[in-house]
């Protein structure tokens, strides 16, 4: 039993070509009629701005243990070993049981475990209860945890020039 109904042809019916252009949905070769002229769209307008995306994080992981040099334009989170220098336009986490052994530079510098290295320039440095840092350190401002550890020279609020910043923190330590 077929599911499609097929036509019935007839003696009488037109020539065999076009019934079965008709049937597969073949135009037939008439002149066209003219074209109809093209229209004209107004330029579209530009598209708004797009607001940035936040920036994009990368983990090394609590088992990897890397040796190399991080750079980019995004925040990194480090929970396991790294050994190399670390330049980022984001921010820098080093999670608690982390050993991080190199220069750093990054917006803002957070240390739960052990950094082993100067921090260069930041804009802020975050010294938690479980840090550790072995090294200078330059910032515009710091905090500073009860419990945590440090050894070596610290310099904030000031600017390259020695003038004190006014990015707000004011060079604060709290």
């Amino acid at each position: 039993m077929a599911l499609w109904k097929e036509p019935v042809k007839s003696p009488s019916s037109a020539a065999p070509e076009a019934a079965d252009q008709a049937r597969l949905d073949i135009p037939e070769n008439k002149p066209e009629a003219a074209a109809p002229a093209p229209v004209q769209l107004a330029p579209r307008p530009a598209p708004a701005a797009v607001p940035a995306k936040p920036k994009a994080e990368s983990l090394i992981a609590p088992d990897i243990t890397i040796e190399g040099k991080i750079e980019g334009a995004g925040h990194v989170r480090i929970a396991g070993s790294f050994k190399g220098d670390i330049s980022v336009r984001g921010d820098l986490t080093i999670e608690p049981g982390a050993k991080v052994t190199g220069s750093v530079r990054a917006e803002k510098v957070t240390i739960a475990g052990e950094l082993t290295g100067n921090i260069e320039s930041a804009v802020h440095v975050e010294l938690l209860q479980s840090g550790a840092l072995t090294g200078d350190l330059k910032a515009g401002s710091l905090s500073v945890a009860a419990g945590s550890r440090m050894r070596g020279q610290v310099e904030f609020g000031w600017d390259d020039n020695g003038a004190r910043t006014s990015n707000g923190h004011g060079g604060t330590i709290s």
